[in-house]
């Protein structure tokens, strides 16, 4: 018997830990993921103004992984009904259950000229592309104007970092955060979203709300009902897609995350509704505790199959129900904390969110990044005590 696990973000490697541990030593588990490393992904903002966090966020699966297989190549299709997974190579590899993990792409809803003018924060190569061109900016003559779109968390977070890194290369050049909605953050609580803006106005980006884009050219970004933006230089994160293997599309998934009879989507690529009937928000955390849930649900499943009971009949699977703990977000070198109903900001939020990422990392494993990413977040020397 072979379980397949597709994709090696958070939700992908939570999985597989627990799998490793809880399948029967028969049953071949195999990870597949189109990089061979696990990009801690609510990091990677940093990137932008401090390249050397990289080796902080970046881990080889083969440091990670016991006794799971690594398969390193890109998946392009699913075929549930054949149990089958579809690779750009043109190979493909059968298996008996399945879990799809390959999280979401940036969303540009066919606005004319988005995807082609502007640049994504979802890969190491896009936050090196983005570092790459604000210096551009900043080496221009004039004033220079960057635009970031969408102000959900990566563009709060990218925002606050190129607000960062121009007061730091004493450079003249304005962070424009647009929002098609009425506030930052707008799927947060409003003690939150007040935070936020509070932060980033305080580093100095131009926070726009209610700001509707319409379509980007190579010089200015336009907007519904509003003079458009001169821009030299275009980030984008105002939405995420399905995966491609998945046909752009997230699918719906109930409680016990499972797409159909073999066959499990957990963490971004799908839209989860839980036990309660509540839409899941895409998130690490979210893709972490769903993927704890689908492991136990995977264990049972293959124990059923492994039985030889071809009945219609499924085990009793576990639900997922969401309850955050709460919620965090950098912006430049500060961060704003919420847990509970109380929100914080300063030192203490910066130190619990980089506690948080370090509490990750060595939880699969990664000690040596985990130490890394408390230095370079909190700016401790290496020989210093913290």
């Amino acid at each position: 018997m072979k379980v397949a696990v597709l994709g090696a973000g958070y939700a992908g490697v939570t999985l597989t830990k627990r799998l490793e541990k809880s399948l029967p030593d028969d049953v071949e588990l195999v990870l597949v993921d189109d990089t061979g490393v696990h990009l801690i992904q609510h990091e990677l903002h940093r990137v932008v103004r401090r390249p050397a966090v990289t080796d902080a966020i970046t881990v080889p699966l083969s440091d990670v992984i016991d006794r799971a297989t690594l398969r390193v190549g890109r998946v392009t299709e699913v075929d549930t009904d054949a149990r089958t997974v579809f690779f750009a190579d043109d190979t493909r590899l059968e298996y008996d259950v399945a879990a799809v993990c390959l999280g979401a792409e940036t969303a540009f809803y066919d606005l004319p000229g988005v995807e082609a003018h502007a640049t994504p924060l979802k890969r190491l190569e896009d936050a090196n592309e983005i570092r790459a061109d604000f210096f551009d900016v900043l080496e221009s003559e004039g004033d220079g104007q960057v635009v970031v779109g969408g102000a959900g968390l990566s563009g709060i977070q990218v925002a606050g970092e190129l607000a960062e890194l121009a007061d730091e290369e004493d450079g003249d050049v304005t962070v424009t955060l647009l929002e098609q909605l009425d506030s930052v953050a707008p799927s947060f609580p409003e003690n939150f979203q007040n935070a936020v803006h509070d932060a980033l106005v305080a580093r100095g980006v131009h926070v726009r709300t209610g700001a509707t884009v319409t379509e980007a050219t190579d010089d200015e970004v336009r907007l519904a009902g509003a003079d458009p933006i001169a821009y030299d230089q275009l980030i984008w994160t105002g939405g995420i897609r399905g995966p491609d293997a998945l046909h752009g599309e997230r699918p719906v998934v109930r409680s016990n995350l499972q797409l159909d009879g073999t066959t499990f989507v957990v963490g971004d690529a799908a839209k989860v509704v839980d036990d309660a009937g509540a839409a899941v928000p895409a998130s690490a955390q979210s893709a972490i505790r769903e993927a704890k849930v689908t492991g136990k649900n995977v264990e049972r499943l293959v124990s059923h199959l492994r039985d030889g009971d071809s009945s219609d009949f499924q085990p009793r699977f576990e639900r997922y129900t969401f309850e955050s703990p709460g919620w965090l977000v950098t912006v430049g070198n500060g961060a704003v904390a919420q847990v509970g109903p109380s929100v914080f900001t300063g030192r203490a939020a910066l130190t619990l969110k980089t506690t948080v990422g370090a509490g990750y990392l060595s939880s699969v494993g990664a000690i040596e990044e985990a130490v890394d990413l408390v230095n370079e977040e909190l700016g401790i020397s290496p020989h210093e005590e913290p």
